[in-house]
């Protein structure tokens, strides 16, 4: 008679993702209400055959990403200064798979007109969670190639804008974007980057602090041509900075080090001494945080998307493991309330899938032309309001979804907790979440945004007139009216500045909402998504969440 095994031999099942696009009925479902039809069937195969290497090959590159960090070599066998970064092969191979399936190229080469950037965005939905965060340099590569096309001359049009857009491994150039110093983040009129005439051109001298992508093969760059006097605040220029000479050195600048950071571990960001770089001024000298303000635009929608496929990422994974791991008898995908943390976590990404997809398809109008004044200045308002959003959502999700998997999704090595790490800093790439609450405050003022939020809300809620919705309609009348009244009855500046967090979490959830009664007079038939509506209505918008400083004890 054998003896019984005295140990466990039982081994946890790794979850498998399903293709990303075929799996996701939702989003099949949003392109169907959004998206022509012809232009739909054209663009299927495409995204089936990239969401099925979304779920498998290319979440195996950005492991190896993840787990080779980038190096910084800085001198030779012989003493030479060579500042170069290797980075692995993973990290590689997510570029080169960039420019091949057009992550970049599709908003430029407009096959689809103005639904060309939602096509976009889309596959950077897909690509984002299995990218390793490669869409920080895509980011930054499109708001340089729409930077160029708005304001560069044609030495920009022929040397860089081609290369940014372009689906050839071979010839496709990645951008960054060089603001932070050290005497401020995004505060950038404290730079302390000077630019002195050099010729037709310019060359800096300056510090940048945290500068991501640095293995990209150009920059644009803020910098001051005078020296600030009697504590006045530096007029900054923008300039494009190629980072290397033809012969593969470095233009003026020294890397001084590689950032140990929580998370994006396999994205090389760096800290920079620039010795004397030389430069091309980009628009109009003086106004260069305006001009680059079309870069954050699109970094910032960039960031948006990124945060809503973290969210879809966290909900396929969870899911996927819900029929593998038992406890107490049974599946966790049979306990009910693992069964409504799941059903929250769905609704939270559909929810801010619809807030990301809005930003795009309104983008693509303003750059087809075909966007109303009403519409350019709600893209505006809602930009700055949907990243600070959907970033905070991201977190709350990643978290969640680390303890879907109990103490496995503790483990490093289980891959599970680089999400919530990169996921951290979508709330400070592009500005935080104050920052961006302030940002809203200005396009409100300068750019109409608050009075195009009404027109839009009211267009929207004025479309919908089906019985079935009356009181969906009337709730969010309520909420509507319940924002302006709010803002309407704050007397001070710094009443509104205070309040302007609350506002915009709430404007982005009243947004959420709107979107979703739009969405349903297609979809009415799926249950599911009104259930999430009347959710959203019920539990997620309060007029309680306009919080004063009074309130809270603060002077």
């Amino acid at each position: 008679m054998s003896s019984p095994t005295p140990y466990s031999t039982f081994i946890q099942q790794m979850p498998k993702l399903n293709n990303e696009y075929t799996d996701d009925v939702f989003l099949q479902d949003y392109l169907r209400t959004y998206f022509p039809a012809d232009a739909l069937k054209e663009i299927t195969p495409d995204l089936t055959q990239f969401g099925q290497r979304t779920a498998t090959v290319f979440i195996e590159w950005a492991r190896e990403a993840e787990l080779n960090k980038p190096q910084l070599i800085q001198f030779d066998a012989w003493g030479k200064r060579i500042d170069e970064i290797k980075v692995s092969q993973g990290w590689l191979n997510l570029e080169k798979v960039a420019a091949e399936d057009g992550l970049v190229a599709i908003g430029y080469e407009r096959k689809y007109a103005e639904h060309s950037r939602l096509y976009q965005f889309v596959k950077l939905y897909l690509y984002t969670a299995s990218s390793a965060i490669y869409t920080c340099p895509l980011a930054m590569t499109d708001g340089a190639a729409r930077l160029i096309e708005l304001y560069g001359d044609g030495f920009l049009k022929e040397h860089a804008y081609k290369g940014l857009t372009s689906r050839n491994p071979a010839t496709f150039k990645t951008s960054g974007q060089w603001m932070t110093e050290r005497t401020g983040g995004s505060d950038v009129s404290r730079s302390m980057t000077f630019a002195t005439p050099d010729g037709d051109d310019y060359v800096l001298r300056g510090h940048k602090w945290f500068t991501s992508a640095i293995t990209a093969n150009m920059a644009f760059t803020l910098a001051s041509t005078e020296q600030p006097e009697n504590g006045k605040r530096a007029q900054l220029s923008l300039f494009y900075l190629p980072i290397r000479h033809a012969d593969g050195s470095l233009n003026g600048i020294e890397v001084e080090a590689l950032k140990d950071k929580l998370g994006t571990r396999a994205l090389p960001t760096a800290q920079l001494l620039l010795t004397g770089a030389k430069v091309k001024l980009v628009g109009e000298k003086g106004k260069g945080v305006k001009t680059i303000s079309t870069l954050f635009n699109i970094t910032r929608i960039y960031n948006t998307i990124s945060a809503v496929s973290y969210l879809r990422r966290a909900y396929a994974l969870s899911k996927a493991y819900s029929p593998i791991r038992e406890a107490f008898g049974q599946t966790i995908e049979q306990h009910p309330l693992h069964k409504k943390t799941l059903r929250e976590m769905e609704m939270a990404y559909q929810s801010n899938a619809l807030l990301g997809f809005f930003l795009s398809r309104l983008l693509g109008k303003e750059e087809c032309n075909t966007a109303t004044e009403n519409e350019k200045s709600l893209l505006r308002f809602l930009t700055p309001v949907a990243k600070l959003f959907t970033a905070k959502q991201a977190i709350q999700y990643a978290s969640e979804h680390i303890e879907t998997f109990g103490g496995l999704g503790y483990l490093e090595d289980s891959g599970i907790p680089a999400m919530l790490r990169d996921a951290q800093v979508l709330s400070i790439w592009e500005g935080t979440t104050n920052v961006l609450s302030l940002d809203m405050l200005r396009a409100a003022e300068k750019e109409n945004g608050l009075a195009a939020f009404k027109e839009f809300a009211a267009a929207l809620l004025n479309n919908v007139s089906a019985p079935e919705f009356a009181f969906q309609k009337n709730v969010l009348q309520q909420k509507t009216k319940a924002l302006f009244e709010f803002v309407g009855g704050i007397s001070s500046t710094d009443a509104l500045v205070a309040a302007s967090r609350d506002v915009a979490f709430y404007v982005a959830e009243l947004t959420i909402a709107l979107l979703w009664l739009d969405f349903l007079k297609t979809n009415y038939g799926q249950s599911n998504y009104l259930s999430t509506l009347n959710y959203w209505l019920k539990y997620k918008m309060n007029e309680s969440s306009f919080v004063s400083t009074a309130e809270l004890g603060i002077k």
